[in-house]
């Protein structure tokens, strides 16, 4: 393994600066994401649907296959040639996207479209995974990576409000135009990145190369199980980001205040991010996840029951109270699920970022629409959602760490790559 760039491959910029470039390449999907949210009343209208079709909420599921699906290409390009390179193709192909996007005369084409720009924006995320792997390991990568997604969640925050403002004032493609001039900026920005990569650990770029690597993440057990409990969560997550527009247009009655609700949220993550990064250092990655996650289950299992009784649809105060519990019990989780997938893989951290990646977004994303299919006019779907799915990623927790909760230290990186099962 190569000495942490925490003191040598990151040198020459700020731990402040190295966060901030390092968020901002994590937020180009978000993004992509959250800025166009806003305009899907306007989409439909264009693209002559109804009022209460689902089908605008495909420019986001469209986007999230795309960037999950394209990882596992990324990543053995990473550890091959490098992370800038790769990452300077995913910025060329982010704009193709948006640029696809910008100019779409149908809705089928918009969506082919999103898909490119998804497989862009994959890009940019396995390098950026990959650099802090390459810089950080262990508790220090799990801190290293909440305070990115510390900086990250304010794209979430504010791009609603950003897209909803565009809007007002420029024709609604006026999104697409916001993320080409951002993407732009980004290329020129991160040219104050070094290359991460140690060269002893360059990949060929073979089919035996790559599948040992592929072998090596999904028999891991820890790597394998957590990255499934990210998949479950993320799951109910993309469902969120994919039906939030019409919940509070549709159900609640606030299409103008969407953009604010959405943002506040976001901010409500921000700080649960926060708050980890602080909570790594004290308590560990590994218990922080076994708390959090236990707690992620009860709340939604109580929500579920106090929708039940409400005939699927709480008050918007309730609805919020569950939402915002389980937003910042998300936001505990997700970054520590992360790291402990990665910590066996320092050798190979480009095919694991993207192998783990694509397993956690392509399965999210899928598990997020077959959510969001039955979506009517009740927030059931979504609360069942976090409900299921929670459980479901407790159930693979369990199985990572053979039933011992709790567990201490985090698990060695060298032992437990040597000890890869899956059963």
């Amino acid at each position: 393994m190569s000495t942490p760039a925490s003191t040598t491959q990151h040198s020459a910029l700020s731990r402040r600066h190295f966060t901030a470039v390092m968020s901002m390449v994590m937020a180009m999907g978000a993004l992509a994401i959250d800025l166009m949210l806003p305009a899907f009343d306007e989409i439909r209208d264009h693209f002559g649907l109804a009022s209460d079709s689902t089908r605008a909420a495909q420019i986001v599921t469209t986007f999230l296959l795309g960037m999950a699906l394209a990882q596992f290409f990324y990543g053995p390009l990473a550890d091959r040639f490098g992370r800038k390179p790769v990452l300077y193709a995913g910025f060329l192909i982010y704009g193709i996207g948006a640029l696809g996007s910008l100019f779409a005369p149908t809705l089928d084409l918009l969506l082919v479209s999103r898909f490119v720009w998804g497989v862009g924006s994959a890009g940019p995320r396995v390098v950026a995974i990959s650099i802090v792997r390459d810089s950080f390991s262990g508790e220090q990568m799990s801190k290293a990576m909440s305070y990115i997604m510390a900086v990250f969640i304010m794209v979430p925050v504010l791009a609603p409000s950003v897209g909803a403002g565009l809007i007002a004032v420029f024709p609604w493609q006026s999104v697409f135009v916001f993320c080409i001039v951002f993407v732009v900026v980004m290329a020129v920005w991160t040219r104050v990145l070094p290359e991460t990569l140690d060269p002893a650990n360059r990949l060929p770029i073979d089919r035996a190369a790559i599948t040992g690597a592929v072998r090596d993440v999904v028999t891991n057990r820890h790597t394998f199980g957590y990255t499934m409990a990210m998949t479950m969560t993320f799951g109910a997550f993309s469902s969120y980001l994919a039906s939030s527009e019409r919940i509070f247009g549709e159900i609640y009655g606030k299409p103008d205040l969407f953009p604010f609700i959405f943002g506040g949220a976001a901010l409500v993550m921000g700080v649960g991010i926060l708050t980890n990064a602080r909570l790594v250092e004290r308590i560990g990655a590994r218990r922080i996840v076994h708390i959090v996650l236990i707690g992620y289950v009860i709340v939604a299992l109580l929500w579920t029951l106090v929708t039940v009784s409400s005939d699927g649809n709480p008050s918007f105060w309730i609805f919020m109270a569950g939402l915002l519990t389980m937003l910042i019990l998300h936001a505990l989780l997700i970054p520590n699920f992360n790291t402990i997938a990665m910590l066996p893989m320092g050798h190979i951290a480009g095919t694991a970022s993207a192998v783990v990646g694509t397993i956690s977004l392509a399965g999210g994303a899928l598990i997020g629409s077959v959510i969001d299919s039955r979506f009517e006019e009740s927030v059931s779907p979504l609360v069942f959602g976090f409900a299921l799915l929670g459980v479901l990623a407790f159930g693979f927790i369990l199985r990572a760490e053979r039933g011992r909760l709790f567990a201490g230290p985090e698990p060695s990186p060298e032992l437990d790559a040597q000890s890869s099962t899956v059963a």
